[in-house]
């Protein structure tokens, strides 16, 4: 399991939510590149990037920025938010990016989404956001009745490389990963699976760490290393995946 810091991109700016909620932001920095590459530097091995805008626009609003960044670090980069188009899928591919996150899209437009992981296999990573296992969409404003498990499985063999798992309800509240319904994801389904939402201390990466029947891809961690109560060296370090 690797340690992925994220960064999230609100006008041109390095922010973190909370719940997903576009009223309770809070700026951590002017130009996220900068904060990518401190994360690289620290020995991030990858970098989880959001465009907040894009992702309620439903398309990219922070794509010069998100490529800059791309350019600028070492390691492979994931992007999601706003990416509802074949053509902002080759754009950021051709651009830096390693790999593109899909969420409103594999609700909306299942096809679509299994063309692009045939297209580029290995390059599509599925996001499910989810608030008590029902999945949201267009940023996490608009509520489905669509099961994460139900709709994971939609996407089994198909050349997907991860799904990106976040609780809503606890993004950006530093109140614990939810490892149950994550465990209970990658054990319904054969693709890797990254934690996301509520990572608020070592013991978060210790219990993700200390699952038994099966493990994760990685985990994304968030609002804990902008406030410090979290130091990447120190959970990299849990994993022993140094670079």
């Amino acid at each position: 399991m690797i340690i992925i810091p994220a960064v999230d991109i609100k006008n041109g700016q390095c922010v973190r939510l909370a719940q997903g909620d576009f009223d309770r932001v809070t700026v951590y920095g002017d130009h996220p590149a900068d904060m990518a590459k401190r994360w690289v530097e620290k020995g991030a091995q990858r970098i989880h990037l959001v465009d907040l805008d894009g992702s309620v626009a439903g398309l990219p609003k922070n794509a010069p920025v998100i490529c800059e960044i791309a350019k600028s670090v070492s390691v492979p980069v994931e992007v999601g938010g706003g990416i509802r188009s074949m053509e902002t899928i080759n754009y950021y591919l051709q651009n830096g990016v390693s790999s593109v996150i899909l969420g409103t899209a594999a609700i909306q437009d299942e096809e679509f989404v299994k063309t692009a992981a045939r297209i580029h296999p290995g390059k599509i990573i599925l996001g499910i956001d989810a608030l008590d296992g029902r999945v949201a969409v267009r940023g996490w404003t608009q509520k489905t009745s669509r099961q994460a498990v139900e709709l994971a499985r939609c996407y089994e063999n198909c050349g997907i490389q991860a799904i990106v798992y976040t609780d809503i309800q606890r993004d950006g509240m530093e109140t614990g990963v939810n490892v149950e319904a994550t465990a209970a994801l990658a054990m319904a389904v054969n693709i890797p699976v990254i934690a996301s939402g509520g990572v608020a201390a070592l013991a978060d990466i210790d219990r993700l760490l200390a699952v038994r029947d099966c493990s994760f891809f990685g985990v994304i961690v968030g609002r804990a290393l902008y406030t410090g109560a979290i130091a990447l060296e120190d959970a990299i370090a849990k994993t022993g995946k140094t670079s």
